[in-house]
């Protein structure tokens, strides 16, 4: 099941490059901290991930979905943003990111975003059940 999310995730970041190479042409800099940041650490999930699938030790799979936790947010935070600025909201709020999680799933922002936002899930809770795995059958 290791080896599943470093395939998820794999396909995960093909795709994120897509999406960065389309911000890094259109976006002129735009948010470029939280891009910087979503890219680097969602990449570096990769290095605890796979020191896990080579020594079985269930830490290095919670670093790797603790990387997770802590980072997709970067991302989420920028698709908020997009969309708020599209609905002409300055300041977005709580609810503003469903409004965004909406528009993104249904498809407003490319069948790219689309993708990576709802096949995250496909990363992210097989980790979960990897590292829980791990820990109580380790």
């Amino acid at each position: 099941m290791g080896y599943l999310v470093l395939i998820t995730g794999l396909i995960q970041a093909a795709v994120g490059v897509a999406l960065l190479m389309s911000w890094a042409r259109h976006a002129r800099g735009q948010d470029a901290g939280l891009i910087v940041t979503h890219v680097v650490a969602m990449l570096g999930f990769f290095v605890p991930w796979t020191l896990f699938i080579a020594t079985r030790e269930p830490l290095w799979a919670w670093v790797g979905f603790v990387v997770l936790v802590a980072f997709i947010g970067f991302g989420d935070t920028e698709v908020v943003r997009r969309t708020s600025r599209d609905r002409g909201v300055a300041r977005p709020r709580l609810p503003d990111y469903w409004r965004s999680m909406v528009a993104v799933c249904a498809g407003r922002y490319g069948r790219a975003l689309q993708f990576h936002t709802l096949f995250s899930a496909a990363v992210f809770f097989p980790a979960l059940y990897v590292a829980i795995a791990a820990t109580v059958g380790g």
